[in-house]
């Protein structure tokens, strides 16, 4: 079941469901490792397609440096983090 291309594309698609709820991008590097997978399986990458580890390993690699290149295109922008002068409750 995990060497079969499509339910790695059915993830992919399920991750991307979730950033829509979840609006952190970690969710967004997941379904970037997941869509990786499922093309390797999908094309037969040599060494992907029988071995569950290398898959968990390439899922895992891919998503972090998914997340990791969202976060440098989507990070923190300038001027998002909000410094307050006064407190609402002092009055």
């Amino acid at each position: 079941m995990w060497s079969m291309w499509w339910i790695w594309a059915v993830a992919a698609a399920g991750f991307l469901t979730l950033e829509v709820f979840a609006p952190t991008h970690i969710f967004f590097g997941f379904a970037i490792g997941a869509a990786v997978v499922s093309g390797g399986l999908a094309l037969g990458v040599p060494g992907l397609a029988g071995s569950i580890p290398v898959i968990a390993i390439t899922f895992a690699v891919a998503s972090l440096l998914g997340w990791i290149a969202t976060r440098q295109v989507l990070g923190v922008r300038a001027g998002q983090l909000k410094v307050w002068q006064r407190d609402i409750n002092e009055d």
